[in-house]
């Protein structure tokens, strides 16, 4: 007759293993507490380093009073903070002013906003998501709320807010650039090309920095931003815009794309693969990957600068 086998070892075991999981869950949360923490640590040292500089002495005691101010001077204070480069300040105040009955949904989105430029990409999302619960007609939103998503990799979920937003709102520029760069992320080109043009259509200007407004801080990767740049320059050729062409040739060409050999297929661009322009900027793209720091440039035929060293 075989010995009993005692159950306490394997209890034992199970009792240690729980413990254990107690005390790695513990120090889990206890890390997790001590990075939020040293987060708010770097904020709030930063906040106090912004309120020590002359401009802040200048704003505070102009400051309306939380408690009395109406809703609608509180929100203009905190528009005021943000352009001036307070957003911690500004969010304070945007807060105020839904205390005091402000339009939420407006004041959630512009909270987004400002944790925007600080960086803050996830609470960002969660203040778009609440705004667009409370109002589900606002294209401005949906369009933040797919830039938030876009730049935190959610593509699909940037491409689904996008089409929210040029649905329902059309005339928007920024809506289908946006929308342009969430295809191609996704590899729909054939959307990417579509959106462009409607893009192009309603601002010219929209790829550019000084172009319309709108959340627009999307990172595509070299392989894509040089097929994206490359689809730009054959609608600006067809518009006749060859200083805008020859930029986005330029971007296409430092992201890694031979654009002499692609300008060949396309009758639009043909007729520029040797134009000194884009010799020029062709050059410069392949010194820049090569890592030397020579630049050329070259003057277009009536005089002006051509393509701009990069």
């Amino acid at each position: 007759m075989g010995l009993p086998v005692s159950a306490f070892p394997v209890r034992s075991k199970v009792q240690f293993a729980r413990a254990s999981a107690v005390v790695l869950l513990c120090l889990l949360g206890a890390a997790g507490r001590s990075t939020r923490m040293s987060a708010q640590d770097q904020n709030a040292t930063a906040r106090e380093r912004m309120h020590e500089s002359e401009q802040w002495a200048q704003i505070q005691p102009h400051l309306p009073d939380p408690a009395t101010a109406s809703a609608q001077a509180l929100e203009t204070q905190a528009d005021i903070l943000r352009a001036r480069r307070f957003p911690a300040d500004a969010m304070d105040y945007y807060r105020y002013a839904i205390a005091r009955g402000g339009n939420q949904p407006n004041l959630l989105n512009k909270l987004g906003l400002a944790e925007l430029e600080m960086s803050n990409i996830q609470l960002a999302r969660v203040y778009f998501q609440k705004a667009v619960k409370l109002n589900r007609k606002d294209a401005d939103v949906w369009n933040n709320l797919g830039a938030s998503e876009f730049i935190d990799g959610k593509q699909v979920s940037a491409l689904s807010d996008y089409k929210k937003a040029v649905k329902l709102d059309r005339h928007k520029a920024v809506f289908h650039a946006n929308l342009a760069d969430a295809y191609f992320e996704t590899k729909d080109f054939r959307g990417a090309r579509r959106e462009i043009a409607e893009a192009l259509e309603l601002d010219p200007h929209v790829f550019e920095q000084q172009g319309t407004g709108g959340v627009a801080a999307h990172v595509l990767s070299s392989h894509d931003l040089a097929q994206f740049s490359f689809e730009m320059a054959k609608m600006y050729a067809r518009a006749g815009m060859t200083e805008q062409m020859l930029n986005a040739l330029a971007k296409a060409a430092e992201a890694g794309m031979d654009v002499q050999i692609e300008m060949r297929k396309d009758p639009a661009l043909a007729g520029y693969e040797n134009d000194p322009r884009v010799v020029v900027l062709v050059h410069n793209a392949q010194v820049l990957r090569a890592g030397r720091p020579a630049t050329v440039s070259a003057s277009s035929p009536d005089g002006g600068v051509g393509a701009k060293p990069l």
